[in-house]
């Protein structure tokens, strides 16, 4: 079982064993109690815990506490010298001449950083003496001034973490065991003095609400009588135990969104498309991922609100845009998001208080939603409100509600195919060359039309769409990431040390499977190692065969070569022979558990009949089209757009101009007809 919080709802993803089958379910999302939501999503989804053997959950609790800054109060322990590394941060070399730019607003303010004599070098080398009176005085300002949780970043502590591990010796002396310290060598072995320090704050700030949140749901769902461990699903794309999870909350930060990224791999094998774009629109936002040669687009750094963070993640791209989104008059001009109803009061259309216009409003007076059946049910959408409001907001433009709505829906796709080239164009990649892949609540209702701004040819909506995230994190598994600086060039690199340092990491992975109960068998391990050309700032991760591989003959020029080819399909230029650097070696290990197989759907019988034909609206017209339900279409089975196909989790539209076939394993695969 897989529970995926939402902004507007909570789904829920059951797999049968005996079966064979996959059942989802929405339940709308309490923004005020998200682990009360949580089961209560689980016990409307299985009525004896006991029955269930595996249960995953995708987490936005550590990214709600940090978009809304309600983390706690954190003091940062910092080398005397060098305090104020924090707050001078990172030049935005990409905005150098934008006179609107603002620094990303800090977790803590400056009153807040604590100078810590003592001092490492840049070969790891102690030059000075950790200053233990100080850090004790730290630790009487701490409980003085109603400090909740410590910071501690010391100047290259990721090469020699002495410092790190005495001060939080110290702290534990002077306060107690049950101190929230987060030490940057932990939290990120890895160069870059600022972003380690902004990662060790954010795992101070975050990591205290993360941790009473798992252990509420431990000890919530052990008195229920659930007799497995809940897996909490990392920002990486792999699986944790909550008691790993609680070591490292900041790895847990993306929870949510990426379960839809190892989906779309795993669609990619199913269905033979390498090249995905994976797009995500539910209640409140707009996640964007890619798929590239059937492997997610990984990185080895985050950012969230300009705010750095080292830590293995899936790229996704993140927009205020969903269902819940906000419509409002702004300069003379129309504009969707980013501010968002959430679940409550939500929508004008759901009849509980909210009055403002949103994207869901538009595409229900639209025609494009069946009021009965949205979220299989359980929410039932007032026709007449949605038309209030769009009515209230068209008075302010001069238009009509339906012309609202349709103006509504455009700006909301413009928005959305932004975000797509964000993540494709500006970085030399071409949309047309991938399959776009919608799901989320809402992503199948604007799937065709972003493909047709983006001149994409091909869209797929998978099954059970509304809860493909909670699906893809079923197919996903354990994972753990180790980093080690190694700064060399090329030219004085020796492969033996390579090796050994990765041997001796490769032991270490290995073992920590072992702690999380992974068998032998189904442990793997992956080396990689970060590389740049000399003098250049940024990185590519250059995946290694193994960790044996730096011994082969020929490894330089291999290892060049692979560089190079990275750096031209990432950059569109390469300099093969130019000197290069070494700066990170990288291993991932990975935990397998059985995987939850893509369902084969029968062989249509005969023609797809419409349930229903009813008025939908596309630019400016009234169609009528039929209304196909999901579950009674079959393999081979195809129509033409117009036409709306309704399931219990989400509404996939499908626009005139487009043809819908539905493939072996029941996908919606919807392409333009040839013009």
């Amino acid at each position: 079982m897989a529970l995926d919080i939402g902004g507007s709802f909570t789904d829920v993803v059951t797999y049968d064993a005996q079966t064979g089958r996959c059942r989802a379910d929405k339940v709308p999302t309490a923004p005020d109690d998200l682990a009360a939501g949580m089961l209560r999503a689980l016990s409307i989804s299985v009525a004896v815990p006991e029955d269930i053997s595996f249960l995953v959950h995708g987490t936005t609790h550590g990214l709600n506490t940090f978009l809304q800054r309600r983390g706690d109060r954190v003091m940062l322990l910092a080398t005397s010298g060098a305090a104020d590394v924090y707050h001078i941060a990172r030049g935005p070399r990409s905005r150098l001449y934008d006179l609107h730019y603002r620094k990303p607003a800090p977790l803590l303010a400056p009153r807040d950083i604590v100078a810590v004599n003592g001092r490492v070098d840049s070969r790891g080398v102690e030059i000075e003496e950790l200053d233990e009176g100080s850090v004790r005085a730290a630790a009487r300002r701490f409980k003085a001034d109603g400090f909740e949780s410590v910071a501690v970043a010391y100047l290259f502590s990721h090469l020699r973490p002495a410092h790190e591990l005495r001060t939080r010796e110290i702290l534990i002396e002077e306060l107690g065991p049950n101190l929230p310290i987060s030490l940057s060598h932990e939290v990120a072995q890895e160069w870059r003095e600022y972003e380690r320090t902004s990662s060790a704050v954010v795992d101070a700030y975050i990591g205290p609400a993360i941790r009473r949140y798992l252990s509420r749901l431990d000890r919530e769902l052990s008195a229920r009588g659930l007799r497995v461990p809940l897996h909490v699903m990392q920002s990486s794309g792999g699986i944790t135990s909550t008691q790993s999870a609680c070591r490292r909350p900041m790895h847990t930060l993306l929870s949510g969104p990426v379960g839809g990224a190892i989906g779309g791999a795993e669609l990619a094998k199913a269905l033979n498309r390498p090249n995905l774009i994976c797009m995500d629109m539910g209640g409140t936002s707009f996640d964007v991922s890619l798929i590239v040669d059937g492997r997610p687009d990984h990185s080895s750094e985050a950012q969230l609100e300009g705010l750095p963070m080292l830590m293995s993640t899936v790229n996704i791209h993140t927009i205020g845009a969903g269902g819940g989104s906000v419509a409002q008059v702004e300069a003379g001009g129309l504009r969707v998001g980013p501010e968002s109803v959430a679940a409550r009061p939500g929508p004008a259309c759901y009849g509980r208080g909210g009055t403002k216009a949103t994207v869901t409003d538009a595409n229900l007076i639209l025609g494009r939603l069946d009021s009965s059946r949205f979220a299989g049910g359980r929410v039932r959408l007032r026709d007449d409100l949605a038309e209030q409001a769009l009515t209230e907001l068209g008075m302010e433009l001069g238009l009509d509600p339906y012309a609202m709505a349709e103006g509504v829906c455009d700006v909301a796709n413009a928005k959305m195919a932004q975000a797509i080239r964000t993540i494709t164009v500006a970085r030399g990649i071409e949309p047309r060359d991938f399959t776009l892949v919608a799901f989320g609540g809402a992503g199948p209702m604007h799937g065709a039309f972003l493909a047709r701004e983006l001149g994409i040819r091909e869209v797929l909506v998978p099954n059970l769409p509304g809860a493909f995230s909670a699906w893809g994190m079923l197919q996903t598994a354990m994972r753990r990431d180790f980093a080690e600086p190694y700064f060399r060039r090329d030219s004085e690199l020796d492969g033996q040390d390579m090796a050994r340092r990765l041997a001796s990491t490769f032991v270490r992975a290995l073992a920590s499977m072992g702690m999380e109960g992974v068998a032998g068998t189904d442990r793997r391990v992956e080396h990689a190692v970060d590389i740049r050309y000399a003098a250049q700032e940024y990185t590519l991760s250059v995946p290694l065969t193994d960790a044996d591989e730096p011994l082969r003959e020929g490894f330089p020029a291999s290892i060049a070569r692979r560089f190079a080819d990275l750096h031209h399909a990432r950059y569109g230029h390469a300099n093969l022979g130019a000197p290069i650097e070494f700066t990170t070696l990288r291993t991932a290990v990975f935990g397998e558990f059985d995987r939850v197989e893509s369902e084969a759907v029968l062989a249509m019988t005969d023609d797809p009949v419409p349930n229903t034909v009813r008025p939908v609206r596309f630019t400016g017209v009234l169609h009528q089209t039929p209304i196909h339900f999901r579950d009674a279409l079959s393999h081979g089975h195809a129509f033409a757009g117009p036409a709306v196909v309704v399931e219990d989790t989400a509404t996939t539209v499908v626009p005139p101009g487009f043809r819908v076939q539905v493939d072996s394993y029941g996908s919606l695969v919807i392409r333009m007809e040839e013009q």
